[in-house]
């Protein structure tokens, strides 16, 4: 019967790993976007002090970006609210 039992199981059991695969690497391209938001804004910064661009510029460009890493939090803490449950 286990013999059955695991060949009964194999589709599912490969179905959940490839969800989970899925899964993980939509979860590193949001954590590599969200590093390169970080470096983007950094270089902002420094633009900005050496008078590379103006104020006008970098409040357009930085909002971008803020605008950006919110929109990437809201949808890590609503993928975490939704297995928390």
């Amino acid at each position: 019967m286990i013999v059955l039992d695991d060949i009964l199981m194999a589709p599912v059991r490969s179905i959940a790993w490839i969800f989970r695969s899925v899964h993980k690497a939509v979860q590193d391209e949001q954590s590599n976007e969200e590093s390169d938001l970080r470096a983007r804004l950094s270089d902002l910064y420094r633009e900005l002090e050496r008078g590379e661009i103006t104020e006008e510029q970098f409040d357009a460009q930085e909002s971008k970006l803020l605008d950006r890493l919110d929109a990437l939090k809201a949808q890590e803490e609503a993928g975490a609210g939704g297995r928390k449950r």
